[in-house]
């Protein structure tokens, strides 16, 4: 179903988007979303890695010991507030979440996640992506560790294909690439191997809009774009969410993101840090601390439009609506 391009001249704006769509009351840290409708609140959630960026910590510490927080909408996004955490916690100790990825097959939700066992000072520590299980997103079963025959697995997208069988993309921590595998049942994968893209990223993102599959992926300076037809070979598009725009803390460019499609509509949902002057960039004090301005993040939302060949990004002039789904 191809996408509706909106006029911008003689369109009146009806659902204004949030800016930011949401900043975590509790930690200031929110980043790494994904956004989906929980049929049992009948509500929008958009859960989140929630750094914790208000405390005072070594270097990058506060991007550890971190759980999966909840943030909530009940009027179709136009609005968000906070719900809690996530009580994913499967052995003793402070432990860290990153990355949620969420797919709800057979009235069941699936829950993949990045898992780092305790609280590191600087970027290091093993990574295993881990799978749950919930009938209505609360209480959560734990299936253990997923078994890609690859070690340091982080920011895991998942995506069906039209004869159901299920695609993950993935970053290999140690390399900085995507790795991709696949999967019948979400319980037993193939052996991963590099997908068709290009240079260092991470944080990738599939989905299936206006007859095409589109990747997205984190290049620290904005999205690369990518489309397939088979979501084996991939052909490198422009990039999106490079600049700042005036919207509040909408910059300096856009970050690990998830997309929804809803009917004719996709919009991605991103991070910002809306502190620094480049986003991977940030200077430590003399103690060892990065200041908080630039640890704190928030997430914004755009709309992405088929202009006939490829997706372009609406961040100021968009229609955002998240319509209530049926079960």
């Amino acid at each position: 179903m191809m996408a509706v391009i909106l006029p911008l001249t003689g369109w009146a704006q009806q659902h204004k988007a949030p800016a930011p769509m949401f900043r975590d009351p509790v930690t200031d840290g929110a980043a790494d979303p994904v956004v989906f409708y929980n049929r049992t609140e009948k509500a929008w959630w958009a859960l989140y890695t929630q750094r914790r960026a208000n405390q005072e910590t070594a270097d990058v510490a506060f991007c550890y010991g971190n759980p999966i927080g909840i943030a909530e909408s009940v009027d179709n996004g136009a609005s968000w507030y906070y719900r809690g955490t996530l009580d994913l916690n499967f052995e003793r100790g402070h432990n860290t979440f990153w990355a949620p990825d969420v797919v709800y097959h057979k009235g069941t939700y699936h829950l993949f996640v990045t898992y780092k066992r305790g609280v590191q000072n600087h970027w290091g520590g093993k990574a295993t992506t881990m799978h749950y299980t919930s009938k209505n997103c609360w209480d959560w079963k734990y299936r253990g560790p997923v078994n890609f025959g690859e070690d340091n697995v982080i920011d895991i997208t998942l995506c069906q294909d039209e004869t159901g069988l299920w695609h993950a993309w993935y970053k290999k921590d140690d390399q900085a690439n995507i790795w991709t595998s696949e999967s019948r049942d979400l319980k037993h994968w193939t052996q991963g191997r590099p997908a068709e893209t290009e240079g260092s990223c991470e944080g990738p993102k599939v989905f299936r809009f206006a007859n095409y599959y589109w990747m997205l992926t984190d290049e620290w300076h904005g999205m690369r774009l990518y489309r397939s037809t088979d979501l084996k070979k991939w052909e490198r598009q422009g990039c999106i969410l490079e600049d700042a725009t005036n919207r509040t803390d909408d910059g300096p460019s856009g970050a690990h993101g998830d997309v929804v499609v809803v009917g004719e509509k996709a919009y991605i949902i991103y991070f910002t840090h809306p502190g620094r002057t480049i986003h991977p960039q940030a200077h430590m004090n003399e103690s060892g601390n990065l200041p908080y301005e630039e640890r704190r993040s928030s997430l914004q939302c755009g709309e992405l439009v088929f202009n006939g060949s490829t997706l372009e990004c609406r961040r100021t002039d968009f229609d955002f609506y998240l319509p209530n789904l049926n079960e």
